[in-house]
């Protein structure tokens, strides 16, 4: 199954399918053979980079709809 992430408006971001999470250092969180995760996007979680449903608690909104990048920038 390729990866899917889904951005929840109010809410957070949602990854399924197969994939890996690391911090800054490389290190990999254990997810425990989960294959669908939600990551925090209000930056109110006490499980970050976890979300544990903090963005309801606090009335978090963040409405996204999906639209077209531009291509990216040559690189020099």
């Amino acid at each position: 199954m390729a990866t899917k992430v889904t951005v929840f408006n109010n809410g957070p971001l949602r990854i399924e399918g197969e994939f890996s999470i690391t911090d800054a250092s490389g290190a990999e969180y254990g997810l425990a053979g989960r294959t669908a995760i939600g990551l925090c996007r209000c930056g109110l979680s006490g499980n970050k980079p976890f979300c544990d449903g903090s963005h309801a608690r606090q009335g978090f909104k963040s409405e996204c709809a999906a639209k077209e990048l531009p291509p990216p920038k040559p690189t020099v």
